[in-house]
């Protein structure tokens, strides 16, 4: 079996799928980001619902909304009945995943769902659907083929579900004028969000943790000052206490090697200058 074209395979029919959903691309979507806008403007929220892979799908778009600017959350569909509508409220906007449009366990909940004040956006394949016809919007996510050779595992389909998911929520992103300081507030804990967000004050030593030496220092007198407060350099400083230069526990390992009395010298011989 060759293995890289079977991949191969796999690929070429999911990025052709791909090319039809952007070709299908029409005033839905443009409706359904203006519903959820609106939706988010006015304080509601996105619930996302769907059953099997549809779900797994619908908590990646549930995930990627929330972390841009747009909240959502996620209705368990088998507790749905059970308590688990108390996440909806009145204003807010279901987004609906299933693929036939057909999932028999998400159509018992429509009902339910029908009694909140709510708009329904249906994902799935077919405008005929008990799902789309019960829907305030449809969203086309048809296939021609699942990329699985059984063309069975839900595979296309999965991936055209979660790229019309990334579209929606970008687009809804830049509509929203989400920026990048937006996401970092939402990332702190992100690269991007350490950059945008922490400030020098952050993570500076204040002075009283510092090892701050003069020039008449001996570098053994500069290693004890750097021990005392745990750090890795001696900042030296002049007479007006103005940064002259620096010294790192680096320096003191690379000036060792080539003289192991470095301990006797004054700093202000080897320190580094203009730092």
């Amino acid at each position: 079996m060759d293995y890289l074209e079977k991949a191969g395979r796999v690929l070429d029919i999911e990025i052709f799928e791909l090319k039809r959903l952007r070709e299908r691309l029409g005033e839905n979507f443009s409706r359904a980001v203006e519903l959820i806008k609106d939706t988010v403007d006015a304080r509601g929220k996105v619930v996302v619902v769907g059953v099997g892979k549809s779900g797994h799908i619908g908590a990646k778009i549930a995930a990627t909304l929330t972390s841009t600017g747009s909240p959502a959350v996620v209705l368990d569909s088998s507790n749905a009945l059970h308590g688990d509508l108390g996440v909806i409220a009145d204003g807010d906007i279901v987004l609906a995943l299933s693929a036939s449009g057909e999932t028999e366990e998400l159509l018992r909940i429509l009902p339910a769902i029908a009694r909140f004040q709510v708009r329904i956006i249906a994902m799935c394949s077919d405008p005929k659907s008990t799902l789309a016809q019960n829907a305030h919007l449809f969203l086309d996510v048809n296939i021609e083929q699942e990329a699985c050779p059984l063309n069975l595992a839900p595979t296309s389909s999965t991936t055209v579900m979660m790229a019309l998911g990334d579209a929606l929520a970008m687009v809804l992103l830049e509509a929203r004028g989400f920026n990048k300081e937006g996401f970092a507030k939402l990332h702190p804990g992100g690269m991007i969000g350490r950059s945008v967000l922490m400030r020098v004050h952050q993570i500076m030593r204040p002075r009283q943790a510092m090892a701050v030496v003069s020039t008449n220092a001996s570098v053994r007198d500069v290693l004890r000052a750097m021990t005392s407060v745990r750090a890795g350099a001696a900042v030296v400083i002049g007479e007006d206490e103005e940064l002259l230069g620096i010294f790192t526990h680096g320096d003191f390992v690379r000036h060792f090697q080539s003289d192991p009395r470095i301990g006797e010298r004054l700093v202000a011989d080897l320190m580094t200058l203009n730092p």
